[in-house]
């Protein structure tokens, strides 16, 4: 990957060079590790979702988007769409940079609508000559025409004393009479952090102060804050930076999770709660961003990639997509993740399998694929080791099994093609104990991803591979003992 400088990272896509962005379209299409039913960008770079929400009758889903290239350089919300959650329609830039309050990139931020319109809140970046940070919290409109207009003014002209520059991703909700916001900050102690501020109006913004954890010290700057209430409980989202790794917990290079505990009070910000725990056990999972949908659900979604890491898509025009749309749901004081159930509409052909696998691997000749929905039962009679092997190939495999000894789910992505973070290991870990020898696996695999729900949504694995196409080879397979398949699966179209 050709390293780009500076100024090119940062300009706009009216600067690029004649036919520059038609010969990036051009090379993405051709990319072998296109993904059929992932929010993809056409070209450049995604990452974090922004403003999800419901408004004039369809989702709206935004996300970060550097157009000229796969650098994270001068960043744009780009517009996507959708009445069902599953088919997202291309809206073009939402929000573009270079006005003076976001002359270096429209930062991640939120959405909620008043008054027949939907406000975009997002973190307007700019630079110095002096290369330094000023952050702006600033405010778009969008019409119900879909016409979206930043307001001249940012909303939140200044940093509380007390913090670094590092200060973005508004997250707003409306709670009691009035407007709140989370937004992620950084100490000056260089410790990470959530602020609050209250506005009556979305447009005239107070300092209420810090979220009062337990946490005063953990990780350097957290991330894409987002606080909301399920069932009487209290829920904070973020993603901290700087965490050291425990065991099979912190793997990644920076971590999405989430406090549980009573409400907050948001008189006095504090927040009683429990343990952090990571939202997802896989590799490429970061910077979720939920909201409430119509009927109630809590859904989620997030990048499927991670910041600082090459990924092997970086050379061929375009990088990173987004997970498939996750509802929320709370059991035994942790949160339950399951794919929404509109994404049911993706299923095409079906077909089942059982079978018995004793002290062996079985190829199922009639599972293999290279996008599709698996659901696999699997009760287990003694086996030492046991899983499936998926994307296989003469030299390739992705491979999810459960250790009886270490007690843990494993996800193997040593083999599963094109290498890349490799200094972060290739192998996730989840703890696991067995019920009545009984495990459920729920896949979503894509061309260049896969998903995996245990248990129900119990726990997650999200994580990018890169296989070549000729590897669609499914395994079914037991070390020391027997283990009993039932299989479904579903072309995605």
């Amino acid at each position: 990957m050709v390293k780009m400088s500076r100024e090119q990272l940062y300009r706009r896509i009216d600067q690029a060079e004649e036919g520059e962005w038609e010969s990036l379209k051009q090379l993405a299409e051709q990319s072998p590790w296109r993904q059929k039913f992932h929010i993809q960008p056409e070209a450049g770079l995604l990452n974090d979702p922004n403003g999800f929400s419901f408004f004039e009758g369809e989702y709206h889903l935004f996300y970060q988007w550097f157009p000229l290239g796969t650098g994270h350089g001068m960043k744009y919300w780009y517009h996507t769409s959708s009445t069902d959650l599953v088919h997202w329609r291309n809206r073009g830039i939402g929000i573009a940079p270079g006005g003076p309050f976001d002359s270096h990139g429209a930062f991640s931020g939120s959405a909620i609508e008043k008054d027949g319109k939907l406000y975009l809140m997002y973190t307007g970046n700019t630079r110095s000559r002096e290369w330094v940070r000023h952050p702006f919290q600033c405010m778009a409109v969008m019409e119900p025409d879909g016409v979206i207009t930043k307001l001249e003014q940012p909303v939140i002209l200044k940093v509380p004393r007390g913090y670094t520059d590092h200060f973005r991703d508004p997250k707003v909700w409306e709670a009691e009479g009035s407007y709140y916001c989370v937004i992620g900050a950084q100490r000056l102690d260089m410790t990470g952090s959530a602020v609050m501020f209250r506005s009556p109006d979305l447009r005239q913004w107070h300092f209420a102060g810090e979220i009062g954890t337990s946490l005063k010290s953990f990780g350097y700057m957290w991330e894409c804050p987002d606080y909301f209430e399920q069932d009487g409980t209290g829920i904070l989202l973020f993603s901290p930076q700087g965490l050291s790794r425990q065991g099979d917990r912190f793997r990644n290079i920076y971590h999405s999770g989430y406090l549980i505990g009573s409400p907050m009070n948001l008189s006095s910000r504090e927040f009683q709660h429990g343990e952090f725990r990571e939202l997802d056990y896989g590799f490429d999972f970061y910077a979720p961003q939920t909201m409430q949908a119509p009927d109630g659900r809590r859904l989620l979604t997030a990048w499927m990639g991670l910041p600082e890491i090459e990924y092997p898509t970086d050379d061929q025009g375009w990088a990173h997509c987004l997970t498939v749309p996750r509802e929320l749901s709370l059991k035994d004081g942790r949160l339950i993740q399951r794919p929404v159930r509109e994404l049911e509409k993706l299923r095409g052909a079906k077909t089942e399998v059982r079978t018995v696998v004793n002290d062996q691997s079985l190829s199922i000749a009639e599972l293999a694929g290279d996008a599709y929905e698996l659901q696999v039962e699997i009760r287990d009679e003694g086996a030492d080791r046991f899983g499936i092997e998926f994307r296989a190939g003469r030299l390739e495999k992705t491979v999810l099994y459960y250790d009886r000894a270490e007690g843990k789910l494993v996800l193997d992505r040593s083999l599963s093609g094109q290498s890349f973070a490799l200094k972060y290991g290739t192998e996730r870990k989840c703890p696991l104990e067995l019920k009545d020898g009984a495990l459920t696996l729920h896949l979503f695999v894509d061309i260049s991803s896969v998903e995996v729900f245990v248990n129900d949504g119990e726990a997650t694995f999200t994580a990018r591979i890169f296989p070549e196409q000729e590897s669609t080879g499914i395994t079914f397979f037991a070390e020391g003992g027997r283990v009993a398949f039932d299989a479904l699966k579903w072309d995605t179209h």
